[in-house]
């Protein structure tokens, strides 16, 4: 159960067209199989580490102060609803125009950028695991993270296979459906993070 929240709540994270899926569709569509899914794995790896330092880190704190778990359950529950909001009025533009052909270790240190340096990312992943965080059982925690891991190996590794076998039907309107389902999905889940928070404050 904790673990297809995660997947299903990662999916729709992940999924939306931001930094990181521009980087991987840009390498798909110019580059080999071979570097593309290379390009693909680099940024699971980075998406990955910053959702369990997001998850774990802000949790820590939270077991210690009683008022942050309310506090950022409050703001998560927002900043969940409005990237949701978002995503559902974003029309998707597809822009192939940056420059991926680079070595590996200038791919890595790429992609660590457009995750690692994105403050928005980081204040996002923070604010939302750290809400689910606040919600979950202890021992749910490692279940639920395996769910968002999941969707990351597979929403990367499965956006790279789609483009590099369908890279003619890619494009905005394609773009445009999943950031309206995913927008959907997340504004759901925002909506059940404040309602957890009425319930601990009631």
């Amino acid at each position: 159960m904790h673990f297809l929240q995660g997947l299903t709540m990662g999916l729709a994270y992940v999924a939306p067209i931001g930094l990181q899926n521009l980087f991987v569709i840009n390498t798909a569509l110019t580059q080999s199989r071979r570097r593309a899914a290379a390009t693909a794995l680099i940024v699971i790896f980075f998406d990955i580490s910053l959702a369990l330092a997001c998850f774990f880190g802000i949790g820590a704190l939270m077991e210690q102060f009683p008022w942050v778990q309310k506090l950022v359950l409050l703001a998560g529950s927002v900043i969940v609803i409005v990237i949701g909001a978002g995503l559902l009025r974003d029309r998707g533009t597809l822009d192939t125009s940056a420059d991926v052909n680079l070595p590996l270790r200038q791919v890595a240190a790429t992609a660590f950028v457009v995750t690692w340096l994105n403050p928005q990312a980081i204040i996002d992943g923070t604010m939302m695991l750290g809400a689910f965080r606040v919600t979950l059982p202890a021992e749910q925690g490692l279940a639920f993270m395996a769910g968002v891991a999941s969707a990351s190996c597979l929403w990367f590794l499965g956006l790279t296979v789609f483009i590099t076998l369908f890279s003619h039907k890619f494009n905005d309107r394609v773009l445009r459906a999943i950031n309206v389902v995913c927008g959907a999905v997340i504004i759901f889940y925002g909506l059940k993070l404040l309602l957890s928070f009425i319930k601990m404050v009631a």
